[in-house]
């Protein structure tokens, strides 16, 4: 991948026959979909890649069990319709990176005969649906044996549980990992790119899109003969560039997660809360080591201020600590984070938690607009397959065949499990060190190692709060478009959202490399050192744990 201004440069006077706007899971699946088929494509994101509400998902490569929960209680065809698909798409997800992926098992706890019943053939129902795509039978187990493996869980009428496995993976680092693959195989991406407005041919076509770097604050034109719509909860904004009357298609569920110590469910299977206040399912996964809890879904009418509050700490505090023996507590908070989804909708007035999780493409017959909206993060690359092959009929090409069902990403030629004992007898690495970086980079790993040894790079941690390397920021910004701080720590090496008070020990070192790469003057330096602290800050006294660090 090239670095943000070599991208700048190989993209001059260019002209695409795809223009993806849009550097989420979907807009990077429809790129690396479009550049495999054979069409010249440039991807283009307003922020960072991964930045919304594709590097803020609880982590699960699933079917969801809620919307087959729903199906089944709502007779929502829809939902099931989305489940299938997903569950197809989970078998196909894992394999393609299997280095930021992983299978987890669930338990669902069981307190009465009837929750041993509902959730025993609930359960065998998920498992007929996946068929021959499932990942482990579902099976009921004694209160003995469910006590054996998740011992904090709350004894007290417990009859056992029923358990089950799903998939689990790094989205940020999957979002990274699809666009670096997509420039592998000859894609143009551009990350702070954002479309302005459009310029359209004499039959009032889409011909070209008025794009601002928002870097250097330059603007730019790009020519292309489709441009795709893949922006996710700003989908209606592009469609409303393209035709001004353009009917609004999307509603905002906001979806926010807690961190907290591994040792509040000392497991490595998650448990899946099946009752709540709103009718929602809550897990807490374990995740990077420590304990992943989400996921709220409130309908929200603002996108500028996207955070953690405190009332939501509260609402998932509460909730988990109903199946757990010892409860946790705000101050035992690691990190947190909060995301937006975008839901399609019909315009009837529904709760979002009520809207289906499926996807839609539009062609806007008017201006030639592509739209892909709705969907879920493990179904991008079937959404991606619509959408390109809506775009191959745009474009007057045969339709051919989708080459992204098992295209393994970058980073998986040459990964195993145990590719990791390479980088600790190479480099000389520390287990956890070696163990770390092979599921960030795959086989792609030993490029950072090499990092230090071609440019004589300062070895050794970012601090000693973490187990990331000084290389990996350098890393970043050559190879994966890193352009600030926020861009290393919450998405390049996930650090920023799992724990505040170890970014915040990490942060100056990365600000170090930074100012070094790029010439930051002393000011410059400080400046970004500050925005960053605040920002952590500012999320954490929003959430209610301003006095945690």
């Amino acid at each position: 991948m090239k670095s943000r201004e070599e991208a700048l440069r190989a993209m001059e006077g260019q002209s695409f026959d795809v223009c993806v706007i849009g550097g989420g899971a979907t807009g990077s699946g429809c790129a690396l979909d479009a550049q495999l088929r054979g069409l010249k494509t440039l991807q283009l994101e307003a922020q960072d890649f991964a930045s919304g509400a594709s590097g803020a998902s609880t982590k699960m490569v699933h079917g969801g069990v809620r919307y087959l929960q729903d199906a089944i209680r709502n007779f929502d065809f829809k939902e099931f319709l989305v489940l299938k698909e997903a569950l197809r798409e989970r078998v196909h997800m894992l394999p393609n990176a299997p280095f930021l992926t992983n299978v987890r098992p669930f338990l669902v706890p069981c307190f009465s005969s009837m929750d041993v019943a509902y959730f025993s053939v609930g359960l065998k129902l998920y498992d007929w649906i996946a068929g021959r795509d499932n990942l482990a039978p579902s099976a009921f187990i004694s209160r003995e044996e469910t006590l054996r493996r998740m011992p904090e869980l709350a004894s007290k009428d417990l009859r056992g549980a029923v358990v089950y496995a799903d998939g689990q993976f790094d989205d940020a680092r999957y979002n990274i990992t699809l666009v670096k693959t997509f420039a592998q195989a000859g894609g143009q991406a551009l990350n702070y790119a954002r479309a302005m407005a459009f310029e359209k041919d004499s039959n009032g076509k889409l011909a070209g899109a008025i794009v601002e770097d928002k870097i250097s604050q330059r603007t730019f034109t790009i020519r292309a003969r489709c441009f795709l719509n893949a922006t996710g909860p700003y989908a209606d904004k592009i469609r409303t560039l393209a035709k001004s009357d353009s009917r609004p298609r999307i509603r905002w569920s906001k979806g926010v997660h807690i961190v907290l110590p591994p040792e509040s469910l000392g497991s490595r299977e998650a448990l899946l809360i099946p009752k709540t206040e709103d009718g929602r399912v809550l897990f807490a996964i374990p995740w990077q080591g420590s304990l992943l809890v989400g996921t709220t879904d409130e309908e929200t009418h603002s996108l500028d201020d996207v955070h953690l509050q405190a009332n939501e700490v509260d609402y998932l505090l509460r909730h988990l600590n109903r199946y757990l023996a010892k409860p946790v507590t705000a101050e035992q908070i690691l990190g947190g984070f909060a995301g937006v989804r975008p839901l399609l909708t019909s315009g009837k007035a529904k709760n979002t938690r009520k809207l289906a999780r499926n996807h839609e493409v539009e062609l806007d017959s008017q201006s030639g607009l592509i739209s892909i909206m709705g969907g879920k993060w493990t179904t991008y690359r079937a959404m991606a397959q619509d959408a390109i092959n809506a775009a191959q009929k745009y474009l007057g090409v045969p339709v051919s065949e989708c080459p992204t069902l098992n295209h393994p990403l970058i980073g998986s030629a040459g990964f195993s499990a145990d590719y990791w004992q390479t980088l600790h007898h190479h480099y000389a690495l520390p287990e956890p060190i070696a163990k770390q970086l092979a599921r960030r980079y795959g086989a792609c790993a030993s490029d950072v190692m090499e990092l230090i040894k071609k440019d004589h790079f300062p070895g050794g941690l970012l601090s000693a709060d973490t187990m990331l390397l000084r290389a990996e920021t350098l890393f970043a910004i050559r190879n994966e478009m890193a352009v600030s701080l926020e861009d290393v720590l919450m998405r390049r090496l996930g650090i920023g959202a799992r724990n505040w008070k170890a970014s915040l020990s990490a942060v100056a070192i990365v600000a170090d490399v930074f100012a070094h790469e790029f010439s930051w003057s002393p000011t410059r330096k400080q400046e970004a050192l500050t925005q960053y602290v605040l920002n952590i800050r500012d999320s954490m006294q929003k959430a209610g744990l301003a006095n945690r660090t």
